[in-house]
């Protein structure tokens, strides 16, 4: 995100990028609330809770794009677009994912069209 936004995001702390990502038009969610995951694989999630999307649409009224960062957390691209919404399915920004940074970032910037 900060390569895609210009914005110095990773030298910042957490609480700092919100409100960087929020002057750029772009909300952050998690799709889940809650799971247990030995290490960082999507593929050792267990128990996950999904996250209650209707507080999105109550929070942010004029969302019109939802873009998902993975594959894992696409398979909700549905709900969304069910609900009127344009989704965006992305490559994974961790690591694990091997397609080169420039190829991901490319993708990346999908987001920001239509702003």
């Amino acid at each position: 995100m900060g390569a895609l936004l210009d914005e110095p995001l990773y030298d910042m702390a957490y609480p700092q990028r919100l409100p960087v990502l929020l002057q750029h038009h772009i909300g952050l969610w998690d799709v889940l609330h809650q799971c247990e995951r030995a290490g960082a694989l999507d593929s050792n999630i267990r128990k996950a809770v999904n996250n209650d999307f209707r507080r999105v649409t109550r929070v942010a009224r004029e969302l019109k794009r939802v873009c998902f960062n993975g594959k894992t957390a696409g398979r909700f691209a549905a709900v969304f677009a069910d609900m009127g919404y344009q989704t965006l399915v992305l490559p994974s920004s961790s690591p694990a994912y091997t397609v080169g940074f420039e190829k991901k970032l490319q993708a990346w910037r999908g987001i920001l069209q239509g702003q």
